[in-house]
């Protein structure tokens, strides 16, 4: 696995827009470190090239400024977790309904969670209300 400056510097270079400063990325809550972290890991282990990953980013930032989004870059983010869902799906490392299973999932887990706890997935979580 890469030195994380050597990956930062990577993806600040390979994607438009990343939020960093001196000292590495800049996350204002914690699901941007994971969603940052998870599509880092992918990268490591294969699965996409940079270009790839800054294309699939690009394309979702493109998609939600055709459907109004002011891209001030408070969603930037949103659309990082967009692109990563797309591109595990395209790379069939899963799929649109196991995505929409654990969305569902993590709101249903974050909901019954007091403010401030770490939401813990648990199995009747994935049951359907």
């Amino acid at each position: 696995m890469r030195d994380m400056t050597d990956r930062t510097s990577a993806v600040a270079q390979a994607v438009p827009g990343f939020p960093h400063d001196a000292g590495g990325p800049v996350f204002r809550e914690p699901w941007q470190a994971q969603a940052f972290a998870m599509t880092l890991t992918l990268y490591d282990r294969g699965l996409f090239t940079w270009p790839e990953w800054a294309a699939m980013l690009a394309a979702e930032i493109e998609r939600a400024r055709a459907r109004g989004d002011p891209d001030t870059g408070d969603t930037y983010y949103h659309h990082w977790l967009a692109a990563l869902e797309r591109i595990v799906a395209e790379k069939r490392v899963t799929d649109a309904h196991t995505l929409s299973r654990y969305h569902d999932a993590w709101d249903r887990a974050a909901d019954r969670t007091p403010h401030g706890m770490p939401i813990e997935l648990q199995p009747e979580d994935f049951r359907a209300t």
